[in-house]
């Protein structure tokens, strides 16, 4: 499996006993832009939970970034979401926090000692995103796009071999939203595969990526 980060065959993803996807056949390589697109209800966002462990296969084989994800064990998801970076559309950042200490909260979480690394570590981080001179203040003092940023920020700090966006620019205006779209596909031009779910027809056709295409329960996988 080098270099296939996600293997899925034959794969059934229910929710709610319901069947949300059936017949899902899908192989990831290293350094992908990949566009998730389908209506609302349609199984992005249960796909992509899915590739961290918060919803379970119901069926067929599945492997992510090695992982068997029909059989993985509940202690190894933490090791799994350390080599993923996830960016969700409403944040989900620590408001009584600055920017710099919640990015700090997850060094910490993820087995991080020494302060001096760990802040150089942080600000090396915020001025890939542009927000290095940001890092003291509180998330409500910034606008959606620059917490956004640091919500990138945040999924790039352990090295991440994936990075899953959900509707990131779902929540931003159309300017706001271009930057983010530059940030990410420059992370994936970097080498990083970069699985993103959106409504924006747009991005596909001025980012160029693999589109993966949900309707009636099924994906469609376009180059």
């Amino acid at each position: 499996m080098t270099n296939n980060l996600i293997v899925y065959k034959g794969v059934e993803i229910h929710q709610a006993d319901q069947i949300v996807l059936h017949d899902v056949n899908l192989t990831v390589h290293g350094g992908e832009m990949i566009y998730l697109l389908g209506k609302v209800g349609s199984g992005k966002s249960s796909l992509m939970k899915t590739f961290y462990g918060a919803l379970p296969v119901a069926a067929g084989e599945a492997h992510v970034l090695e992982y068997d994800m029909c059989a993985i064990k509940r202690r190894q998801l933490p090791y799994l979401r350390r080599r993923l970076g996830i960016i969700f559309q409403d944040y989900k950042l620590l408001t009584d926090r600055s920017v710099e200490e919640n990015l700090l909260f997850v060094l910490r979480a993820t087995g991080w000692k020494n302060k001096q690394l760990m802040h150089n570590h942080v600000m090396e981080v915020l001025q890939q995103v542009g927000m290095e001179t940001k890092a003291y203040k509180r998330p409500y003092e910034l606008s959606g796009g620059e917490q956004q940023r640091v919500v990138i920020a945040r999924a790039l700090l352990n090295s991440p071999e994936m990075i899953l966006a959900d509707e990131p620019t779902g929540n931003l205006d159309a300017e706001t939203g271009r930057e983010i779209m530059e940030l990410l596909y420059a992370i994936s031009q970097a080498g990083i595969t970069v699985l993103m779910s959106t409504h924006n027809l747009l991005w596909p056709e001025q980012f160029p990526g693999m589109k993966w295409l949900f309707a009636n329960g099924e994906i469609n996988a376009n180059s």
